[in-house]
Parts: C-alpha cells; structure tokens; sequence
C-alpha cells in the first residue's frame, strides 16, 4: 500500500508554504510549544493538575474558574531598547497563551488550590464527599 504524500518543493514560494510558517511561528517560540505541557492525574482523594510553565513567574499566571470550566492562563510583554551608534533598535514581544479543561462533577470547586515551584503549577483539585469511595458494611438479618 503506497502512502499519499503533499509535494512542495524546495526553494518554490507559494502562499501554502507563506502561511504554513507564518501558523507555525505563531505556535512555537524558540525551540518549544508556546502551549504548557500538562499532566493530569486522578487519585483517591483528589485529581492533580501539573502544567509546566518554564521562565514564569507566579504574577504571570492566572487560573480561574467558570461554571465548570478550569483556565490556566497568561499573558506577558517584553520590550528591549538597545541604542547603538547612530541607530535605535527596540523590540516588542508579546506571549500568551490560555488552556481550558472540564471539571468533572464530583470536585470541590471551592476548595482547589495552586502552588507554583520552579517553572512547575500545580493545582490540587479535591473531590467531594460523594464521590470518595466508601465501605459499605453487610449485616446479616
């Protein structure tokens, strides 16, 4: 079975390829994803929710809460002026970025809290009571 594979080729500029690097740069700053990695796990008691956000502070990061709906986002500007011999150069970056997960319905909302250590975020997402599982006790008649 033969694979189908888009041909482009090299060195031909075409607005395909204009856009496909102007998507791609807007995506991707340096040699990474300009969108945190996360890692989502489920424990007894709690769900944990790790996001890696390498080269932030804690005052970059916002997380809030909307119905349901958990977001973890930031924006930051940088701006960097170098004057030389006869010649200004001045800089603008702008980076932000913003991701939503579903809450499932068995966590209180009230109550999960964020820590951030060493480029890492970490929210502890407790479930309720309902949800924690319980022992049944089975008495004989």
């Amino acid at each position: 079975m033969r694979n189908i594979a888009l041909y482009r080729p090299t060195g031909v500029k075409s607005l395909w390829n204009e856009m496909d690097s102007l998507f791609n740069s807007m995506l991707t700053e340096g040699n990474g994803n300009s969108f945190p990695k996360v890692d989502i796990r489920e424990e007894q008691d709690h769900y944990f929710l790790e996001a890696e956000l390498p080269g932030m502070t804690e005052k970059d990061v916002d997380v809030s809460i909307d119905n349901n709906l958990l977001t973890i986002s930031s924006a930051r500007k940088e701006e960097n002026e170098e004057k030389k011999e006869g010649y200004l150069v001045r800089e603008r970056k702008q980076r932000s970025f913003a991701r939503s997960f579903v809450l499932p319905r068995d966590v209180e909302k009230d109550k999960i809290e964020a820590s951030y250590k060493n480029g890492l975020l970490t929210l502890d997402i407790p479930k309720s009571e309902k949800a924690k599982p319980r022992t049944i006790e089975v008495k004989s008649n």
